[in-house]
């Protein structure tokens, strides 16, 4: 049997940004950076303890059921990398329309 330790993978409240003001302050604060399908702003968050993920999904994607879909599959890919991250950070994932046809593995 594996006594290996092994991180936990899971995506608590904690660990999302839930406040307009948090996603304004990374705005504002942090960098950007757009690939593909999204766009990322991020800051560093030294006093944290983990990172935090925020996901926007317009009305441009489309109904609910597929910006819901979306904003499920952004947080699983946060959810799966997150002790990939090198120090505390707080996220924010943009979605462009073109996510939208897009499916996991795609992402």
């Amino acid at each position: 049997m594996d006594e290996t330790p092994r991180k936990k993978l899971t995506l608590g409240k904690d660990k999302r940004i839930k406040y307009g003001r948090d996603f304004k302050r990374i705005r504002e604060l942090g960098s950007r950076l757009s690939v593909g399908s999204l766009i990322l702003n991020w800051l560093e968050t030294p006093g944290a303890k983990t990172s935090r993920v925020g996901v926007v999904v317009s009305r441009k994607i489309g109904g609910a059921v597929k910006r819901n879909r979306v904003k499920r599959l952004l947080r699983e890919v946060f959810r799966l990398h997150q002790h990939e991250l090198c120090r505390p950070v707080d996220i924010v994932l943009i979605a462009k329309p073109s996510i939208a046809e897009k499916n996991f593995r795609q992402n």
